[in-house]
Order: structure tokens, then sequence, then C-alpha cells
């Protein structure tokens, strides 16, 4: 068995057109789908993945990459003209000295085999939104105990 994945690669496209409440959005607003998938990885930081990488079709000649919150959180890539998002996702694994610390989420079946064969493991979209949801849950937790014991910090001064 390999190493805990820490590196989450994500096919944002496929992961869109998967959740019907961003498929929806994207009907109406693709930057704003996109935004809002990045914005909903970012609370898997640090707790989840050391990394997050979020990858989308070619937007121009060129590979860009982007970090909406800052330098160390989440890497968002658009491929260049001719590359896809599967392209960049496999060669993100074949680079990593470690493709076992690699979870890539896609529902593409074809890509599944191909990074599964290169060491990573596979997610499905339904997985990483259940990730989410945990990740979710156990920050609403934490402020609810950092809530209760600033109270009880607060009733004790007075």
């Amino acid at each position: 068995m390999g190493a805990i994945p820490e590196h989450l690669l994500v096919d944002g496209s496929n992961v869109i057109h998967a959740w019907p409440e961003l498929r929806a959005l994207l009907k109406r607003d693709k930057s704003a789908a996109r935004e809002r998938l990045a914005t909903s990885l970012l609370a898997l930081l640090p707790t989840e993945f050391a990394r997050v990488t979020l990858v989308f079709d070619g937007r121009g000649g060129e590979l860009v990459i982007e970090h909406p919150a800052g330098p160390d959180s989440l890497a968002v890539i658009y491929t260049p003209d001719g590359a896809t998002a599967d392209d960049v996702i496999e060669q993100l694994v074949g680079r990593s000295t470690q493709p076992g610390s690699c979870m890539v989420c896609t529902g593409d079946q074809a890509e599944r085999a191909t990074i599964e064969a290169g060491g990573a493991v596979w997610c499905s979209s339904e997985d990483l939104a259940a990730r989410l949801k945990q990740a979710g849950n156990r920050q609403s937790a934490k402020v609810t105990r950092l809530r209760k014991d600033n109270n009880e910090q607060w009733r004790h001064r007075t």
C-alpha cells in the first residue's frame, strides 16, 4: 500500500459537471462555477491535504497557474491549448517522487486507470463532496468549541 495521499489533484470540469449545484451555476456563469469549486476546496487545506491542485482545460496559448488564496494554498491550473486537464494531471502524477501520495478526483474512467497505473489514488466526485462535508462539519464543531471556551473564559473574568 502507498503513502497516505497528501496532494489532491482535481479535474475541475469533471467535478463541476458531476455536482448538480455547480452544473446549474455553470449554465449561467462558467467563471463563478469555477470559483465556487476552488473556494470549497480550500476547506481541505491543510488538515486533509498538504496541497490541492485544481486543473481546468485550456484557456489560452500558455499554461496558467493561479493561487487565488495565496502562494501556499490552492493552485488552479489552466492548461494550454492542445492539452487537457487529464494530460496535466497525468504529468503531475508521473513527475511526483511519491505517486502514492497523490489522490486524483475525476469521473473519467480512462483517466482513473492511467493514474492508478502510475501509482496514484483515485476518488470520485461523490467521495470529494463527502470529504468536503466532513471537513465543514469538523470546522463547525471547532468553531462551536472555541465559542464555548471563549464564553466560559469571559464569564470567569467578571
